[in-house]
């Protein structure tokens, strides 16, 4: 089934691409594909890509404005000496080291966002330059721009290519807004929406690199799934970083416990008591005890004790004082004295005849 088939290599959930190795040395095979190119194209490429002493790459408008020329003219000079290139003998002569990079693009899944696959192929700016140069050259690779739904990305398989695309299409729009699912769960339903994708690239590793891709899905420091906009998904502040450490921890904390995880788990600086004046303005939270928090997903009622109370007897009529201690409970943390002394309170409430209370 789908859930064996994406963890059957047991590979990391989200591990970073591995780094390339190659037989060929991307500097010597740069510099002998340029030489194939009439002079004044090798200048645009190479100050295009970043291939001689700066890192820095040029845009068109730039390289026309030092050149005097126009942006239009400077694309057709690249073009051009990319075409010579691609026609040129040491080109051909070079076909195994393209095999090579497409090997290891296919190793990826065929598919891979480009600062992941550029990070890989060079450990360095300088030969990542190289590398987007050779991407660029090679006739194999295929870029993909970016836009509001996906990253830039790289690819070697136009059909596996679009099969990702609208599998995560279907995936976000099967996603509740406000969903968020464990990172198993989430690749079995991935499995469910791909079509016609060769089964030896649906490993975990694989699949989670795919999901990568969208810009719409994302995951949270606790490897949980969901909508990017999802508010147990995004993370853009100290609140949100309290969300996630409470629901780790699955029951209610104490607010100097909460900024102490944010600090420890999350690697993010969280004073005390900015996590309390977060934690008391964010709706996503109710005070449940003295400084202690739990969420309001959970079920807990806001508001002090007298509060509960009324509520519970509201919702179930009169009731007897056990049952009102354990209904408040469920909702409150706090002594069971603390709930007697607010019963005895006739301000508030009353003691029945049979023993049981009601609001007075």
């Amino acid at each position: 089934m789908a859930t064996k088939t994406a963890r059957k290599t047991g590979a990391k959930s989200g591990a970073k691409a591995p780094v390339a190795s190659f037989s060929f040395d991307s500097a010597a095979l740069v510099k002998k594909l340029l030489s194939a190119v009439p002079e004044r194209s090798r200048d645009v490429l190479i100050r295009r890509f970043g291939l001689a002493g700066s890192v820095r790459r040029e845009t068109l408008e730039s390289i026309g404005e030092r050149s005097g020329i126009t942006r239009e003219r400077v694309r057709q000079i690249e073009a051009a000496g990319l075409d010579a290139l691609r026609s040129s003998k040491k080109f051909k002569e070079e076909q195994e080291a393209f095999a090579e990079i497409a090997r290891f693009v296919e190793s990826l899944g065929a598919v891979v966002a480009e600062d992941e696959l550029l990070a890989a192929l060079g450990k360095d700016e300088k030969a990542r330059n190289r590398f987007r140069f050779l991407l660029v050259a090679g006739a194999a690779f295929i870029r993909e721009r970016e836009t509001d739904d996906f990253l830039a990305r790289w690819h070697i398989d136009p059909k596996t290519a679009k099969a990702i695309h609208e599998a995560l299409n279907a995936l976000y729009k099967g996603l509740e807004d406000d969903e968020v699912v464990p990172e198993g769960e989430m690749l079995d339903r991935f499995l469910e929406e791909l079509k016609g994708v060769n089964d030896a690239y649906k490993r975990e590793e694989v699949l989670t690199r795919w999901l990568g891709l969208s810009k719409k899905i994302a995951k949270n420091p606790l490897g949980e799934w969901g909508k990017a906009s999802a508010p147990g998904v995004r993370t853009k502040g100290i609140r949100d970083y309290a969300y996630l450490a409470i629901k780790k921890k699955g029951a209610p904390m104490h607010f100097s416990e909460v900024a102490a995880t944010i600090s420890g788990v999350f690697a993010k600086k969280a004073h005390v008591a900015t996590t309390h004046n977060e934690l008391i303005k964010d709706p996503r939270f109710v005070l449940v005890g003295r400084g202690l928090y739990a969420l309001t997903e959970w079920g807990y009622t806001p508001g002090v004790v007298r509060d509960v109370i009324r509520e519970v007897l509201e919702e179930h009529g009169p009731l007897k004082k056990d049952e009102i201690i354990t209904r408040v409970k469920k909702a409150r943390f706090v002594k069971d004295n603390t709930i007697v002394v607010n019963l005895n309170d006739s301000r508030y409430f009353k003691r029945l005849t049979d023993g049981r209370y009601a609001a007075a």
